[in-house]
This record gives structure tokens, C-alpha cells and sequence, in this order.
């Protein structure tokens, strides 16, 4: 059985493309450049209609309601989903606290402040940050996200003081 010498002796491989040319390797570093240019505007674009949005938003409905510092122990109702949804930008979030997708279903529902929250691990990006008028709520748990499927963890959820009404 005689062999080709063009083609080669694995089947599976396919063929080695010749090199590219100059004007082709300049055309695809335009392109990647493009996509890269692209993304970084979009980036800046969000950024700048969330700065423009703070700005001209004087501040959320309910923001009086934060001059009441709850504590540990505090009953709280959960605001209803069109007064929390008022005060929520189009990323979920109020002053970079997001409100998750699971946080819905405690709505309207009776809790207990569990502890203040002055300073967390931020695991983005291994640091300790500092905040002010956010709780964490007894038994309101993370029991996983619907993107990601179930979790063993039970993470606290960080809720908003404007997203709570105190119950005296």
C-alpha cells in the first residue's frame, strides 16, 4: 500500500494550515480590538447612567425610614415587593446592596434583626469592607440561587434597613 507523502499518516488530525498573512493577522487583531474596545464602553456606559441616575435621584421613597438604627432582637416586617422594587435600581440593587432573586419570598412576612452588620469579608475580592444600615434576619437564609442549584452553606442574606418596617 503506498502512502501520500501530502497528507499525513493520522487520519484524525486535521491538516496544518499554512501561515497566516499579514494583512489577515491585522485583521484579526482589529477585531479582537473592536471586542475589547466594545466591552470596555458598555462597562463605562452602566457605569456612568448609574452615576448620572444617583445624581439626579434625590433619594430613594423609602429612605426616611432608615434614621431608625435597628438592633439584635427588633421584630421587623419585610416591605411588600412594590416597596422594596421602588427603591431598587435596574441592577437589583439600593447604596450596593443587591437584593437576590431569593429574598423575594420573605416579603411581607414578620422576622428578627439578628445582629447589625458594620464590617464583612467581601469574597470577590478578599477584603474587609465597612457598612452602615444593613441586618441580617434570624432563619433568612440562602438555600441556594436558581442559576446555580442547591447549597450546603446557608448563608445570611444582607438586608437593607429601607427594606424593613420595626414593629414596636
Amino acid at each position: 500500500m503506498k502512502v501520500n507523502q501530502s497528507e499525513c499518516h493520522i487520519h484524525c488530525l486535521q491538516r496544518i494550515p499554512e501561515p497566516i498573512g499579514t494583512a489577515e493577522a491585522a485583521w484579526q487583531l482589529h477585531k479582537r480590538l473592536r471586542r475589547i474596545i466594545r466591552r470596555r464602553l458598555n462597562y463605562l456606559r452602566n457605569w456612568l447612567s448609574e452615576v448620572v441616575r444617583q445624581r439626579d435621584v434625590a433619594s430613594p421613597p423609602l429612605a426616611e425610614s432608615a434614621a431608625v438604627k435597628l438592633q439584635a432582637g427588633n421584630q421587623v416586617r419585610v416591605r411588600s415587593k412594590a416597596e422594596i422594587h421602588a427603591t431598587l435600581d435596574r441592577w437589583n440593587r439600593l447604596k450596593g446592596c443587591t437584593f437576590l432573586e431569593e429574598m423575594w419570598p420573605y416579603c411581607g412576612t414578620t422576622q428578627r434583626v439578628l445582629k447589625r452588620v458594620e464590617k464583612f469579608l467581601d469574597e470577590r475580592d478578599y477584603r474587609v469592607k465597612e457598612c452602615r444600615g444593613i441586618v441580617l434576619l434570624e432563619g433568612a437564609i440562602c438555600q441556594g440561587m436558581v442559576d446555580f442549584g442547591g447549597c450546603d452553606r446557608s448563608c445570611f442574606f444582607f438586608w437593607r434597613e429601607e427594606w424593613l418596617e420595626k414593629i414596636d
